[in-house]
């Protein structure tokens, strides 16, 4: 059996630029004493950001969550919205915070996203929107999508946290909808510590996101709107702009390792690798695995702690479903029952170490650990039924 590692190896790494570099720029923020209120660091950024995502529209959020929110309030969103109850709190968080009411949708069981074939039978008079996530970096069926958002006349919003310069046949994922959110949390491939945007199409919405964001001030004394605190700050933006110019480097990193990965897990029974997208189609910002119980030998759960005894740390992402929030039970929606591929994938999906300092040994050996791992399971199954024989 294979040792332990010496020092634990975590489920990701922040992409932290050389700190001179930071340093260097940080003296520009001392020296303007400009801190937050759209200065010229926050300015310079989102222009970047433009380029980099080859998007039109931009407004720079403190963080992902607060984007979303004040997204979907700029929308004038009411009612019901169509969502996936296999996402991250924040997600339906931001829904709970517009007194909007999530209808959750079982999801695709290749893509793990919001099943575009079932949306359409949730819809009611009272339905105003679609919120899909692209998760692990899959992308939603976003013609699908589309498609029926134009038959009913709904607004398109997606969680875009996974898939920071994704594209989809050479088109940028946030070419697709009425807004994207993008998360730039520590974790992600690209950060600004904490911190977020939403990529938009409709161009009128830039003042009203700038008040939104800006406790509703139009001016020092002209309050429009009832906002929010949600403006990034210089010391944030500096990070960005200095973690921007290593995102690349990191994705060639991300992309050996994957397949590092992939190489050594292919032949591992009941292990399916769910991020399979690579270069422009991919973010590589999570690298992710289904365990089947039957073929592996044992739970997704079992694994998940018995790595912790080698020193390697997963995650079992995203657990548990949002529709299992005890504030959501009285929902037809989150019934069980309604939610069969949704409740599969909870039990099964397990998010790997991946980030670009892992190097391709460390890689391997946990491949060998899992493959050891089933190794004692099937020898174990053997054992039982001769016994039980």
């Amino acid at each position: 059996m294979e040792s332990s590692f010496k020092e634990p190896i975590f489920i990701t790494r922040p992409l932290l630029p050389p700190l001179e570099n930071v340093t260097s720029k940080m003296s520009e923020v001392w020296d303007s004493k400009w801190l937050t209120n759209n200065g010229m660091q926050q300015q310079r950024l989102e222009i970047e950001l433009k380029n980099y995502l080859n998007v039109k529209h931009l407004s720079l959020f403190t963080n992902g969550t607060l984007a979303l929110l004040l997204g979907m309030k700029a929308l004038d969103l009411k009612g019901e919205v169509i969502t996936t109850p296999f996402t991250f709190p924040a997600t339906v968080q931001a829904l709970d915070w517009n007194n909007l009411t999530p209808v959750f949708c079982d999801i695709n069981p290749d893509t793990l996203t919001i099943d575009a074939t079932k949306i359409e039978s949730l819809i009611t008079d009272k339905t105003s929107a679609i919120l899909g996530v692209h998760v692990f970096g899959n992308p939603c069926d976003v013609e699908k999508i589309q498609s029926i958002a134009d038959k009913y006349h709904l607004k398109v919003i997606y969680d875009g946290a996974h898939t920071f310069g994704t594209k989809i046949n050479d088109k940028p994922i946030s070419s697709f909808g009425d807004m994207t959110m993008f998360s730039f949390h520590a974790t992600k491939l690209f950060n600004t510590v904490e911190g977020g945007a939403l990529a938009f199409k409709d161009k009128g919405l830039a003042e009203k996101l700038n008040h939104l964001k800006n406790f509703g001030l139009a001016g020092p004394e002209e309050v429009v709107l009832s906002g929010l605190n949600a403006k990034m700050n210089e010391i944030q933006a500096v990070m960005g702009i200095e973690v921007l110019k290593i995102v690349g480097k990191e994705r060639q990193k991300r992309h050996e390792i994957k397949k590092t990965y992939e190489k050594n897990l292919a032949h591992i029974p009941g292990i399916r690798v769910l991020t399979s997208l690579e270069n422009e189609n991919s973010s590589y910002q999570y690298f992710v695995i289904e365990i089947d119980e039957n073929e592996y030998g044992n739970s997704r759960d079992w694994i998940h702690e018995e790595l912790k005894k080698f020193n390697v740390f997963t995650r079992k992402y995203f657990y548990p479903l949002c529709s299992e929030f005890h504030w959501y039970q009285h929902l037809d929606s989150a019934q069980p029952g309604n939610l069969i591929v949704a409740q599969k994938a909870v039990q099964q999906v397990l998010s790997m170490p991946y980030y670009g300092d892992l190097d391709a040994e460390s890689v391997s050996k946990i491949c060998r650990i899992l493959e050891e791992l089933h190794s004692v399971n099937l020898g174990n199954i053997k054992k039982d039924k001769v016994l039980f024989e």
